[in-house]
Parts: C-alpha cells; structure tokens; sequence
C-alpha cells in the first residue's frame, strides 16, 4: 500500500472515509509521488469487488445514509437553467468539488452510489463528513455553452462558500470542460485543483491563467484506454512538468486499465488532500 502523507499542521484534509477499501493496490513502478504505476486487475477489481460486476459495488464499500444530504436542484442564471445535485452543505463549504460526466452521461452518473466501484459514494461521504460540497450537473455541451454553465454553477457555490477550495474533477470527454475553465481568467482564480479522470489532453493548458497561478493537476488513465491514449496523455502531462518545473501534477497510471478505469480506482482522499495542501 502507498505510505499517507504527512502534511503541514495548518493543511486542510479531508476526514477519512473506507481507506483501507479505497486505497490503491501495489505499486509495479514509480517516480516519487510524481508518476505512479498502480496494479490495476479486472478480476480482483470488478469481479471480487462487485456484487454485480460493473452494476452494482458490495454492500460494504456504500454508505447510503449519505442521500440525506443530496438534493436535486436547478439554478437560475445567465448562462440558463443548471440541473444539478447537491450533497452537503450549500452554503459554509469548507471544499466544494465538482465531477463533469463524459458523452452520454447525466448528472445522475457522478451520484450513483453502487456504480464505479462505489467510488462515487465515497465522494459523497468524503465531503459530507469534511463539512464539504459535493456538486454533479448537467450540462448543454462540451464547449463554450457547456463551460459558461459550469462557471455560473461555480461562481454561484463560490459566493456562498467564501474561502472555500474548488476542485473540478472530470470523467473523459467531460474534460473538454475542465480545460475550457482554466482558459476562463475569472474562472481559473476560482480554481484549486483539476482531475482528469480518462480525460483528453489539450496543449492550450500551458497558456492558460490556471497554468499561470500553478493551479494542481492530477491525472488518472488506464493503461489500455482506447478513446483516449495513455501515451499521448503521458507525454502531455510530461510536457507541463518539462515547461515548468516542479509543477504541481500527477499522473497515476492504471496498468491494463480501460477507458472508465481513473473513475473507479482514483483515491479521493489522496489526491484531494494533496490538492488541499499544495493550495
């Protein structure tokens, strides 16, 4: 098992929540904390793990008591109508993170709480339990619609959570949107950290404000990916880190991981308390 990191006594974590569940199998290689290699096996990881093998995780990998905290709601802005779920609290977040689903998905796919491993519910639990927001929209598009609507959310939970540390986390084609936020100036100051789980790359991220302000990057992709390359995302994420050195990204590889892989096994805690102490 990966060794906890020791953070400074002003960082802000995250409670714990099922770590010994969550945490990442074995290491086959690493670089530091830099670049990592994580075990990933299809049969121990959907087949043991689900009771119904990528429907439906094992009992005790859920808390469902969580729900209490989630409401569907929908917010009226410039940018339009914005269907959305809330879990936790609306307003005096401590942290507020965001999951943007990829082609195909709804608001509904970052709640499921049995799908992905239960990886989802443990988001859910994560900020419940650390006095967080944890926020899963719709959205028109993968574009500039898609990305106002985003930041309008954003700008929304902001204004009623000052201070609070935002983390946008995004599932494969959501990431278009991730991107397209650390090109919007005002949205990029809102920013504390980006998540991109099976994601694309986008070469614009080295001229953007949130390359600017070292905004923290952590990339997750399976080894076998076949929409999104895990080569070319590599060599992306090498060229932040050769651009600027000691730039705040990660990268953990999934070894014989597939497209939707990032979004079952990425640790949570881990990387967002990473992001939390690097902010």
């Amino acid at each position: 098992m990966l060794a906890t990191f020791a953070f400074p006594a002003h960082a802000q974590t995250l409670a714990p929540y099922k770590d010994e569940l969550f945490a990442y199998p074995s290491l086959l290689s690493s670089e530091g904390e830099t670049y990592r290699v994580v075990d990933y096996r299809e049969a121990r990881d959907i087949d043991e793990r689900d009771q119904v093998p990528e429907r439906r995780v094992q009992g005790k990998y859920v808390s469902t008591g969580v729900r209490r905290a989630q409401q569907d709601l929908v917010l009226k802005t410039d940018a339009g109508d914005i269907r959305h779920f809330a879990v936790g609290k609306t307003e005096g977040a401590a942290v507020i993170v965001l999951y943007l689903h990829g082609q195909g998905g709804s608001r509904k796919q970052g709640v499921d709480d049995f799908t992905f491993g239960g990886n989802f519910n443990r988001i859910k639990n994560l900020m419940v339990a650390s006095g967080g927001l944890y926020l899963s929209p719709d959205f028109s598009d993968f574009g500039d619609k898609g990305v106002a609507e985003v930041a309008a959310l954003i700008d929304h939970y902001a204004a009623r959570s000052p201070g609070a540390k935002i983390v946008v986390a995004c599932g494969s084609m959501g990431g278009a949107l991730c991107w397209g936020l650390a090109r919007d100036a005002k949205a990029a100051r809102q920013l504390s950290g980006l998540m991109l789980l099976g994601s694309l790359w986008d070469d614009g991220f080295l001229k953007s404000p949130a390359y600017a302000a070292k905004v923290p990057v952590f990339f997750g992709q399976g080894s076998k990916d076949p929409v999104f390359p895990v080569e070319k995302q590599e060599a992306f994420f090498r060229s932040i880190l050769a651009k600027s050195k000691g730039y705040p990204a990660r990268f953990v590889r999934f070894e014989t991981g597939t497209h939707g892989t990032p979004i079952r096994m990425t640790d949570w805690r881990e990387t967002l308390n990473w992001i939390l102490a690097t902010r």
